[in-house]
C-alpha cells in the first residue's frame, strides 16, 4: 500500500511547483494524486462583512476551474482527482484532506520571492511543519519547469540524535516502493556533543555510519542497495552545498526532537539544510515518544 499524495494547490507558480512534485511522487509510487484547494470556512470570515451568496459561489466556481485546469495539465497516465475543501486555515484543510485520503504525504510549494531552485517557507508550509501528522514534502521554486522525472534515488540525512528510527524506516520504505537505491548522508560532525576533538568526531561518525548502513540494508528489499556518504564542510550549509544530486531526487529529514509525538517540527539542522537544497525535502514526523521523555 503506497498511499495517496495530497497537493495543496493554488493557481500560482508555487501551486504549479507543488503539483509537479506531487505528480513526480505519484508516478514513482503508483499512487493516486489529489489536488486540494482550501477555501475559508464560514467561521473564519469577518463578522463585519455580510456573506454574499453570489460572491461565495463565484469563488467556489473559480476554485473548481483552477483545479480543472491543473488536473488537465497533469500527466494523463496518473490517477488524479481535484477537491475543494473548507477550513479555518489552508494547513488545517490539507491535514484533514490528508487524513481523509490516507495520504502518504502532503505536498506544498515555496513562498513567493524565493530564489529559483531553492526553498522559502511560507505561512502554509510553516503551519504544516508545526502541526501535521503526515510527512510534508516541500517543493523548491521552479520545479514545475523541469522535465518530468521519476525519483531516481532517495537520500536521507542521518545524525546521532534519538528518534531516528521512524525516519530511516520511512526512507527505506520510500526507496523500496519507488524501486531506487538509498543514500544516507551523515551529518554526524554537526550532531555530536561540543568539545570533541577531530579524531573523536571521526571515530564517532565512522561507527555510527556503519551501524546505520547495516540497519538500512536490512530494511531494503532484495536488489536495492544503500550507501553512506559523509557531508564534509565547515557548516551544515557548506556540507549540503557540496553534495551532488540526481535529477528528480528527494531528501528526507526527521522532525526536531522537540516536536510532539506524531507531529512535525523543523529542527535547526534541517532548517539550515533547506537554505542550500536544490531538491525537494520531505519532513517525517516522529511516530512515538522516546523512552523516558516527558
Amino acid at each position: 500500500m503506497t498511499g495517496a499524495i495530497v497537493v495543496g494547490y493554488t493557481a500560482t507558480d508555487a501551486g504549479a511547483d507543488a503539483a509537479a512534485l506531487g505528480a513526480r511522487l505519484a508516478r514513482s509510487l503508483g499512487a493516486t494524486l489529489h489536488l486540494v484547494i482550501v477555501l475559508p470556512s464560514e467561521g473564519t470570515r469577518s463578522p463585519l462583512v455580510a456573506p454574499e451568496r453570489a460572491y461565495e459561489e463565484h469563488i467556489r466556481e473559480q476554485a473548481r476551474q483552477w483545479l480543472s485546469d491543473a488536473v488537465t495539465a497533469l500527466p494523463q497516465e496518473l490517477t488524479r482527482s481535484a477537491h475543494v475543501r473548507f477550513a479555518e486555515s489552508f494547513a488545517e484543510g490539507l491535514i484533514a484532506a490528508g487524513e481523509e485520503f490516507g495520504a502518504r504525504m502532503i505536498v506544498v510549494g515555496a513562498a513567493g520571492g524565493g530564489l529559483f531552485g531553492r526553498h522559502r517557507l511560507g505561512s502554509v508550509a510553516s503551519a504544516l511543519l508545526h502541526s501535521s501528522t503526515i510527512p510534508v514534502a516541500l517543493a523548491p521554486a521552479g520545479i514545475a519547469q523541469e522535465d518530468d522525472h521519476v525519483v531516481p534515488r532517495v537520500t536521507v540525512a542521518v545524525g546521532t540524535r534519538p528518534g531516528a528510527e521512524p525516519l530511516l524506516d520511512e526512507a527505506a520504505s520510500l526507496a523500496g516502493d519507488t524501486g531506487t537505491d538509498l543514500r544516507l548522508v551523515s551529518l554526524v560532525p554537526f550532531d555530536v556533543p561540543q568539545g570533541l576533538d577531530t579524531g573523536m568526531i571521526r571515530l564517532v561518525g565512522n561507527a555510527h555510519a556503519h551501524d546505520v548502513l547495516a540497519v538500512a540494508s536490512e530494511l531494503l528489499p532484495e536488489g536495492l542497495g544503500a550507501v553512506i556518504e559523509e557531508a564534509p564542510g565547515d557548516s551544515v550549509e557548506d556540507a549540503v552545498s557540496r553534495l551532488s544530486w540526481l535529477p528528480g531526487e528527494v531528501i528526507l529529514v526527521g522532525s526536531s526532537r522537540l516536536a510532539q509525538p506524531r507531529r512535525l517540527f523543523l529542527g535547526s539542522t534541517a532548517a539550515k539544510m533547506l537554505h542550500e537544497l536544490p531538491v525537494p525535502m520531505i519532513v517525517v514526523p516522529r511516530t512515538r515518544a522516546e523512552a523516558g521523555e516527558r
